[in-house]
């Protein structure tokens, strides 16, 4: 009888409890964490892929920059980017290409955007106390094509 009072009063009942509490906030950060960089290069790739449909206005004899940009932001609309306007264009149609060892005319659109992290950068700003660690991350691409004649 002493022997099971002696076990009942020494037993792990709070351990897992603790362990629970220590693992959770850490398994919440790097799930919160893939989530995150996740978004950031599903973004990356619509900036990208907006890029080359820009680039394949671009190379079209006649067409206007705002053609460009039009497609631009229709395509990163059509992908879901939240505020596409705040994604700066920059078209350049005197760069050049090397092709067959020797070099043709391109046409070259660059895209940044200001990326947010949904959760990392207010934990971030918590945890640091600094305002420039909160700041959007500028997620730039381009894309270069061969003009047409």
């Amino acid at each position: 009888m002493a022997k099971t009072r002696f076990a009942r009063t020494t037993g792990e009942r709070g351990q897992a409890l603790l362990e629970v509490a220590l693992t959770l906030p850490l398994l919440l950060l790097v799930a919160v964490g893939i989530f995150e960089f996740g978004r950031a290069y599903q973004t990356w790739q619509i900036l990208t892929n907006a890029a080359r449909e820009g680039a394949r206005i671009a190379v079209l004899p006649g067409s206007e920059d705002d053609a460009v940009e039009d497609r631009v932001h229709d395509y990163l609309e059509a992908g879901l980017i939240p505020d596409p306007d705040e994604a700066d264009v920059t078209i350049d149609r005197n760069t050049t290409v090397a092709i067959g060892g020797g070099l043709a005319s391109a046409s070259r659109v660059d895209i940044a955007y200001p990326f947010t992290f949904i959760v990392l950068q207010p934990v971030a700003r918590l945890v640091v106390g600094d305002s420039e660690v909160g700041a959007p991350l500028t997620i730039s691409t381009s894309a270069t094509m061969r003009n047409e004649m």
